[in-house]
């Protein structure tokens, strides 16, 4: 072996079927494959922005412009690509909205490393200056930021309507902003120190087809979208004692494979009887707790449906499990998963009405703390992406009222970030200063798309801001549908600052996981996706992207 060795014969360690790409190689490859997932939101950003149809294996389609639905349902199997759609999900987990400002931002970082790269600067050096303009940036973010009264219903509104403007909800988002701003309203309380806090799983979002967008609407309680078990029950109870039930009321079946021998039609009628008697006991049961309601999550037997219209009760069966537990909350009720155990303590307290048009039932409570969105739409595909812009919204309301920080929005901010960061840049020495100042070149790039996606030219756009902000116009942003620069936040295009600064971060964490690599080993091919061989030998998703990435370059 040290004779091999010293022939200058390197030694093999690594196995046939691995792959390695390093250096400058691996650099280009992470670069290409992260801006490729950048370009393909790009276009979505902002209320001009277009929508991408999504067809998956199985056929169904997705129409959306929402950034991490997108990603989300992209065909993806490259690692590099995989890491910078995790911040669009961080994103989304964090701050409710600004998914695709993050990944764009992301991906321009490195457009704008990678020429840095090419002046010979090291990645550690670019690391650590794009680290210290992300911190400056969050800081410059806190002190630009409004504080708002958190009573003030109508800036509330504005950052709603903001958030669902290009998101299929145009013509009736002063109505749905309206909605959101009073749903979580219902369900913010106080904490010990006085502080709001929003618990939006206390809130519930149901949709339904055939109808108008102008007729959504917000019921404080839940909605059942089922129909009573018996046409002779009520439909409707007011000041009713609700059950909510987790088991059967049925016969009870042996855990066991049995036969049952009979000898004389009497021995069969007393097993009739017998099975009559404990579907009798269990409605008696329950009729005894003075219960008027039922909502049962498993099966009612048909007798005992009969049993139940008999003593004037409302049954439904196969309610959702989480239908339940919301209706807990909206009534007080809670869950009996053991009827003979149950207490008349177990019973929820609240009205119960029958929507016949739309065979709902619509359950309200006394100081309710859930509350239930009904969202319309004329179509699936309509209704799906409005769920998705109300659901944005509802995050972004929520954190507006908990952070209590509001920026304009139009570009404005991150106008004013990058001029503000080129100034820190001369305080930086060495060649970090350069990455400051391409780290705010990056920000830039939000006005730029803005106006690209609004069919204005983006430099004469960026100039005209520039010029703005020079002249201290600090709220200055781009209005897409005049072209105009004007206060937006004035005009009431208003964002939370929360959501601006996790978008920072987001994205320049990402970019400085992906410069911090120089070697990229696999065991197999480059792909995340194990299912397929890759054909022709090359590494999958080489070429920039691979996999189903390569149908959006």
């Amino acid at each position: 072996m040290s004779q091999r060795m010293q022939q200058g014969q390197p030694m093999i360690v690594m196995s046939e079927d691995s792959q390695r790409v390093k250096d400058k190689d691996a650099q280009d490859y992470n670069i290409s494959a992260a801006r490729a997932v950048a370009e393909a939101v790009r276009s979505t950003l902002g209320p001009k922005g277009m929508d991408k149809m999504l067809v998956d294996s199985m056929g169904s389609v997705t129409i959306t412009n929402d950034g991490v639905t997108i990603l989300q349902e992209m065909d993806i199997d490259n690692p590099t690509a995989e890491m910078i759609i995790e911040v669009a999900e961080t994103q989304e987990d964090e701050a409710g909205d600004g998914t695709t400002t993050a990944v764009a931002i992301a991906g321009e970082l490195l457009k704008n490393a990678e020429d840095l790269l090419e002046q010979d600067i090291h990645p550690t050096a670019i690391i650590k200056g794009f680290h210290m303009a992300s911190e400056q940036a969050r800081e410059e973010i806190d002190d630009i930021a409004s504080d708002i009264d958190t009573d003030d219903e109508e800036l509330i509104r504005k950052t709603a309507e903001t958030s669902m403007t290009g998101k299929g909800t145009e013509v009736n988002k002063e109505h749905l902003a309206q909605l959101i701003v009073d749903a979580v309203g219902q369900v913010t309380v106080e904490d010990a120190d006085g502080n709001n806090v929003v618990d939006l799983e206390y809130l519930n979002i149901e949709t339904q087809t055939g109808r108008a967008v102008g007729e959504s609407d917000l019921l404080v309680g839940g909605i059942v979208d089922k129909d009573p078990v018996h046409d002779n029950m009520p439909t409707e109870a007011e000041d009713a004692d609700i059950l909510l039930l987790n088991e059967a009321i049925e016969v009870e079946e042996t855990d066991v494979d049995t036969e049952v021998s009979v000898t004389d039609p009497d021995q069969l009628q007393k097993f009739l009887d017998r099975e009559e008697k404990q579907l009798r006991d269990k409605v008696d049961t329950i009729a005894d707790l003075d219960a008027d309601v039922v909502f049962c999550q498993k099966g009612i037997d048909d007798l005992a449906q009969h049993y139940l219209a008999k003593e004037g009760i409302l049954a439904v069966r196969r309610a959702k499990k989480s239908d339940l537990e919301f209706l807990s909350e909206v009534v007080g009720a809670s869950i009996v998963s053991d009827l003979e155990s149950a207490t008349e303590d177990d019973l929820g307290f609240g009205d119960v009405t029958r929507d016949d048009e739309d065979e709902l039932f619509y359950v309200e409570g006394d100081d309710a703390h859930g509350v239930t969105l009904l969202l319309r739409g004329s179509t699936e595909h309509v209704v799906d992406e409005l769920e998705r812009g109300v659901n944005d919204a509802l995050d972004v309301v929520a954190q507006t009222v908990s952070d209590g920080r509001v920026l304009a929005g139009g570009g404005a901010i991150e106008v004013e970030l990058a001029s503000r960061l080129r100034d820190y840049a001369d305080s930086v020495s060495g060649r970090e200063q350069l990455a400051v100042e391409a780290f705010a070149d990056s920000l830039e790039l939000v006005p730029r798309v803005l106006a690209e996606n609004a069919g204005l030219d983006s430099i004469d756009t960026l100039v005209d801001l520039r010029a703005a902000h020079d002249d201290g116009e600090v709220q200055a942003g781009l209005n897409v549908f005049s072209g105009d620069v004007e206060n937006t936040f004035d005009a009431g295009v208003v964002e939370p600052a929360h959501a601006k600064e996790q978008a920072v971060t987001s994205a320049s964490e990402a970019a400085n996981l992906v410069l911090k690599i120089d070697d990229i080993i696999s065991a197999g091919d480059l792909s995340t996706d194990k299912g397929e061989e890759q054909e022709g030998g090359a590494p999958g998703g080489m070429g920039g992207m691979g996999g189903g990435m390569g149908g959006m370059m």
